[in-house]
């Protein structure tokens, strides 16, 4: 159970209306579907997660933004054992970083997660390109093909094309599911699974979240809200856990890319303390106070927790609003629990705020303007 230490003033018929509306969009698919992910498509997940342990060294996983960003998050934060280990390419246009990649994998045995919706997106197509030749020219055409697992979408696009094509082994983004709502999807249970983590209580603990979770993400959605209307416009997600971290920047993609519209929106920031303390503590202590924290306290040992209790009462003290998340178990189960939580919470903020929390116009722009500069090129 997670808990939430704020009392805002709520609307309860705008709070109804706004879940409605939610559960009645055309991307709201999210909102159910731990409880209702299809069966078959999780067996086909299985499979294909022992057939990559059994034969490679190394998964590479090829995507950017919510293709890579929530998985990697609890990856990261988990630190799961396994006879693979996962590499990550494509979330950026450097060639020193990819060469880098490369040279890991070197002459180990390897699969391939292409993780893209359309396949066209810039910086995974080149990463893709990169390591299907490396793929081929180890293991020929023939086995390459079926090292390659396409995470795409059902029925169109370029990578489903190529993939039914080439004969890829495919798992669906589903169509009512944006990328940074995906990650208890396909696009973030195999690569999950490869690595070691226990998909089962990830979604497990995201089921359970469907009902316990509404009214504490409502509550924290509706402070947010409150804080925002009074010109609070930075929010910095404060962890201590340093495995955190990736966890921290889905949750900058999450409510960056959700509210972030019209000119609306609280800006997502984030720390990990006690790190951060001798960097940015001046400030949060100190600095303007524009901005609000919120706290994500995760189970931890005495030390930790001291650090966390002075945080608190020092940044309260300092002019701070701060705001508690406190999470019931870093395992598995309370990371699906969380994964919901924020979910559901963004979501219903973005409404608030009066905008779609399900498009990225902003994102599309850059694309285009890439495309075009390319092009001309």
């Amino acid at each position: 159970m997670i808990e939430v230490n704020c009392s805002p003033e709520i609307d309860t018929k705008k709070t109804v209306g706004i879940l409605k509306e939610i559960a009645r969009d055309k991307m709201g698919g999210w909102l159910t579907l731990p409880r209702k992910f299809d069966m078959g498509e999780f067996m086909r997940i299985k499979e294909a997660a022992k057939k990559i342990n059994e034969e490679s060294e190394y998964l590479v996983c090829i995507g950017i933004g919510g293709s890579y960003l929530g998985h990697r998050a609890i990856m990261e934060a988990l630190r799961p054992k396994s006879s693979t280990r996962i590499i990550y390419a494509g979330n950026s246009l450097s060639k020193r970083e990819l060469d880098y990649a490369l040279r890991c994998v070197g002459d180990h045995d390897f699969s391939i997660n292409i993780i893209s919706k359309s396949g066209t997106t810039l910086e995974p197509a080149i990463a893709f390109s990169a390591f299907k030749r490396k793929l081929i020219e180890k293991y020929g055409e023939e086995e390459a093909n079926s090292r390659i697992y396409a995470t795409t979408d059902k029925k169109e696009g370029a990578l489903h094309d190529e993939a039914v094509a080439s004969g890829y082994t495919r798992f669906i983004v589903p169509n009512n599911i944006g990328g940074r709502y995906s990650v208890l999807t396909a696009v973030g249970l195999l690569p999950l699974l490869v690595a070691g983590v226990d998909i089962d209580k990830l979604l497990e603990g995201a089921a359970e979240a469907v009902e316990s979770a509404v009214s504490p993400a409502t509550k924290y959605a509706w402070m947010r809200y409150a804080l925002g209307q009074k010109n609070y416009d930075t929010e910095v997600f404060a962890s201590f856990e340093p495995s955190t971290m990736y966890f921290n920047e889905w949750l900058k993609q999450l409510f960056g890319e959700s509210e972030g519209k019209n000119k609306q929106g609280i800006f997502p920031a984030s720390v990990i303390y006690s790190t951060d303390l001798h960097s940015l503590g001046q400030f949060m202590q100190d600095g303007r106070r524009n901005l609000f924290e919120t706290i994500i306290d995760y189970p931890t040992d005495e030390t930790n927790a001291k650090v966390v209790q002075a945080v608190r009462i020092a940044h309260t003290d300092g002019g701070i609003p701060v705001l508690d998340i406190r999470v019931s178990s870093f395992d598995e189960k309370g990371f699906g629990e969380l994964i919901y939580f924020f979910e559901l919470a963004c979501a219903v903020s973005a409404k608030l705020f009066g905008v779609n929390p399900f498009d990225q116009p902003g994102v599309e722009a850059y694309k285009n303007e890439l495309k075009r500069l390319m092009t001309k090129e």
